[in-house]
């Protein structure tokens, strides 16, 4: 039997069934996109740079010097910020919030004594937040594509290790966004590990296949070991270090 009611239907954002239905989707992905950003505001996280890599990349794989790298860049990065004269949480470390680079990045951080941001998404197999994410800075999202923009939203530069699909999937989109001029300002990307990158991707064939313009090589740089990837970010990133807090990357 039907429970006995008071009369009186469940306010609509109380409603979980509601919530839950195809109808209320819109309200489901505009909550991933206001829940962050007042969340971004509290804890002062006015701009990132966000590491970009392999969860299934362990110390213990073969690849695994990669892991040791992105700890030890991730370090640097934020003591550098640390000693930045502006207030505020500049250039904060963001991951994808899982495991592998993901979590090297995240830890270096921490043991710099900075904030750290983890962008979790729940997957059947290998991503769950890894440890040493700020714990008011770890998300989760259901959407891929609002978990994807708030990546881009804040970020002032990429360091991309060696990833699979969903490293390719990332890097390139903010490549696009880059190349089309859809970004209000330029993110700078790093692509660490050039022998791997350079196997995975011919990027001159694109070129000379007439698929890219020789000057969009110039959207990324690259980087063997983390000195040079700090030094290529404190280059890059030194204009903006100093001054008042960036707006955001906002796609055009």
């Amino acid at each position: 039997m039907r429970p006995p009611s008071d009369g009186h239907a469940p306010l609509a954002y109380r409603d979980e069934r509601f919530l839950a239905s195809d109808a209320a989707r819109p309200l489901r992905i505009l909550a991933e996109y206001i829940g962050p950003f007042d969340r971004f505001t509290r804890e002062g996280i006015t701009d990132t740079i966000v590491f970009f890599g392999s969860a299934r990349l362990t110390p213990t794989s073969p690849l695994g010097a990669y892991y040791d790298q992105a700890r030890e860049l991730a370090r640097l990065v934020t003591e550098w910020s640390l000693d930045l004269p502006t207030p505020g949480n500049r250039f904060t470390v963001c991951t994808g919030g899982g495991g592998g680079i993901m979590e090297a990045a995240n830890r270096g951080a921490l043991e710099a004594g900075g904030k750290t941001v983890g962008l979790n998404i729940g997957l059947p197999h290998e991503q769950r937040p890894n440890r040493y994410i700020t714990p008011e800075l770890s998300f989760e999202f259901h959407y891929f594509f609002m978990r994807k923009l708030w990546m881009a939203h804040l970020a002032r530069a990429l360091v991309v290790f060696p990833g699979g699909f969903g490293t390719l999937d990332e890097m390139t989109e903010i490549l696009t966004l880059a190349q089309t001029r859809k970004l209000d300002r330029r993110i700078r990307v790093i692509l660490y590990g050039s022998a791997y990158w350079k196997e995975i991707l011919d990027f001159d064939a694109l070129v000379r296949h007439g698929m890219i313009s020789p000057e969009d090589l110039g959207l990324f740089e690259w980087a063997d070991d983390p000195q040079t990837a700090l030094g290529l970010l404190q280059a890059g990133l030194e204009a903006t270090a100093a001054g008042p807090t960036p707006a955001f990357a906002g796609s055009k």
